[in-house]
C-alpha cells in the first residue's frame, strides 16, 4: 500500500474480505453495505479490455470492491471534489492508478469526456430519494447530494448510462424497493431491460429495504429472475453468513 496524506477528519477504512482500503470521513461520506453489496451483486468481465464505469462513485467504493475481479479499467465520476479527492487518495492508497480513473465531472456531462456506446458495465449507487420540497434533507451539503436527487434525477442518470453502454452491455444498480416503479419504467424508457433483481431484508421477517438490479441495454422483454435475498442480521443481530463473509472475509 502506498502513503496518502490524510486530512484532520479522515480515516482509512478496510473491507476485510477483500485487499482493500478506503479513505473515510463522517463529515462528507462513508460508504456502507449498499456499496458492498452492489460490488458483490455485479457480474464483471475478467478482459483487461473491459471498460467499466462508476456513476455517482462517492468516495470510489464500489469501483475500488470490483477492481480485484478484473484486468479491464474502472472509470470513477464523481460531481463533489473532496468526494472525488477522497477517491483519488483511496486508489493510490491501493496502487492502483493503472487500472482506476476517478473523474471529478457532472455525471450528467461525462459523454463529453467518455464517448457513447464504449462501455460494458455501469455501476451506480445512485441517490435514493427524489427532490421534492416537502422532503427533509440533511443540512450536511454532502450528505443532501449523496442522498437527493439534486445534482441529477433517476431519469437523468438513466439517460447517461445508456448512452455509455455498448448493445448488450449491463448496468447495476442499487435503490429502494418503493422506487420499482420509476425504475422500471425509466429503465424502459431508456432501452434497458431488467434481467436480475435482488431484494435485501434487514432480517428475515422484515420487509426488503434494498434491491439490487442488473439490467441490459437492447436486451428482449420480460425474462426477469428473482434470486434468493440477502438477509442481512439474523433474529440476535449478528450479520448473516453470507454479509459477514462480504464484510470480513472467511
Amino acid at each position: 500500500m502506498a502513503k496518502v496524506t490524510l486530512n484532520a477528519d479522515e480515516r482509512i477504512d478496510q473491507l476485510y474480505s477483500k485487499n482493500i482500503q478506503i479513505i473515510q470521513s463522517p463529515q462528507v461520506f462513508a460508504f456502507s453495505l449498499d456499496a458492498v453489496l452492489l460490488g458483490a451483486f455485479a457480474q464483471v468481465s475478467k478482459s483487461a479490455k473491459s471498460q467499466i464505469v462508476d456513476l455517482c462513485a462517492g468516495n470510489g467504493a464500489v469501483g475500488l470492491f470490483v477492481s480485484e475481479r478484473t484486468r479491464g479499467h474502472v472509470t470513477a465520476v464523481e460531481i463533489q471534489p473532496r468526494l472525488a479527492d477522497m477517491a483519488k487518495r483511496s486508489v493510490v492508497l491501493n496502487d492502483l492508478t493503472e487500472q482506476i480513473t476517478v473523474l471529478n465531472e457532472d455525471v450528467l456531462k461525462i459523454t463529453t469526456q467518455l464517448p457513447k456506446d464504449s462501455v460494458d458495465t455501469v455501476l451506480c449507487n445512485p441517490p435514493y430519494f427524489k427532490d421534492q420540497p416537502s422532503s427533509v434533507k440533511n443540512p450536511n451539503p454532502h450528505l443532501a447530494i449523496a442522498r437527493h436527487e439534486l445534482s441529477a434525477n433517476l431519469d437523468q442518470i438513466m439517460t447517461v448510462t445508456s448512452d455509455l453502454l455498448k448493445m448488450n452491455g449491463k448496468a447495476y444498480f442499487v435503490h429502494r424497493p418503493e422506487r420499482l416503479d420509476d425504475l422500471f419504467s425509466t429503465m424502459a424508457a431508456h432501452r434497458l431491460a431488467p434481467k436480475r433483481l435482488r431484494f435485501v431484508h434487514p432480517k428475515a421477517d422484515r420487509e426488503a429495504n434494498m434491491v439490487l438490479i442488473e439490467m441490459i441495454k437492447d436486451g428482449k422483454p420480460n425474462g426477469v429472475r428473482v434470486v434468493p435475498p440477502v438477509v442481512v442480521y439474523h433474529a440476535d443481530g449478528t450479520y448473516g453468513e453470507e454479509v459477514h463473509q462480504l464484510l470480513y472475509g472467511n
